[in-house]
């Protein structure tokens, strides 16, 4: 069951970056209340990717950014529900650069076990059946994926593009990183799955929504995301809000 349904969400994440693509270049962004960008990629890609979860399991609620921008924005999920991001990196998409994603995850008691990761513009998908993950370039074979050891000579830490901030920075001063990549949206858990990056530290507010897919990802190839005191990233929180968070590629130091 798994895995035929994982097939499904790697299938709908494709399609919806398909249609991401089709607005890629001409898109307009409108700003929501929290001040934040969304097109009419966001909200096409999201219309389709919930009437599909919907169809394939239709007693699993679906908790999805846009729709939790509007009148559902304090529904009640359960133990086992859908977190979907149709588009992470809104702001990258309309900035042109590639690093922006589609989300897909189930959370079961709390934890991620399934996650889909796509990348259009990079014609990438990640995916995990919650025991190991792979990436696949387009129409390729799926490749295993696993985090690494940090390097002797200093760790290499993932930067958000578009959120930087004082605390995160503050916390890498404390660990031995001697390299950066910059990157937009769940593409920096990735880089950690791959064994590209080591750490990636953030302070400022995310939501459920934007993490849980990537989360998924990174866990499954080794790698681990906990709160900065080294307490449990668990889902379900009231309003779907993250604490800080450090993502990791191997256990914490």
């Amino acid at each position: 069951m798994a895995a035929s349904l994982l097939d499904e969400l790697v299938s709908v994440a494709e399609r919806a970056g398909s249609v991401i693509m089709d607005h890629h270049g001409r898109a307009a962004a409108r700003l929501k209340a929290d001040r934040s960008p969304v097109t009419d990629a966001d909200e096409a890609a999201e219309a389709l990717i919930v009437a599909t979860l919907e169809r394939l399991t239709p007693d699993i609620p679906v908790i999805a950014e846009e729709m939790m921008a509007g009148t559902a924005s304090a529904r009640e999920a359960g133990t086992r529900f859908w977190l979907v991001d149709p588009l992470d990196g809104t702001r990258e998409f309309l900035g042109g650069n590639g690093e922006f994603t589609v989300n897909i995850a189930l959370v079961e008691e709390r934890r991620v076990t399934l996650a889909v990761v796509g990348a259009p513009a990079r014609g990438l998908i990640y995916a995990s059946d919650g025991t190991c993950s792979w990436c696949r370039e387009a129409d390729g074979e799926p490749v295993a994926i696993r985090t690494r050891q940090p390097p002797q000579n200093g760790m290499t830490a993932a930067m958000s593009r578009s959120h930087r901030d004082r605390e995160s920075e503050a916390f890498l001063e404390s660990l031995p990183v001697t390299d950066e990549i910059i990157g937009g949206s769940s593409l920096k858990f990735c880089l950690l799955a791959e064994g590209r990056a080591d750490v990636y530290p953030r302070f400022g507010r995310t939501m459920e929504w934007d993490t849980a897919a990537g989360h998924g990802i990174l866990e499954a190839a080794g790698g681990a995301v906990t709160e900065p005191d080294g307490g449990a990233f668990l889902y379900g929180k009231p309003g779907y809000v993250n604490p800080p968070f450090v993502a990791w590629g191997s256990a914490p130091p």
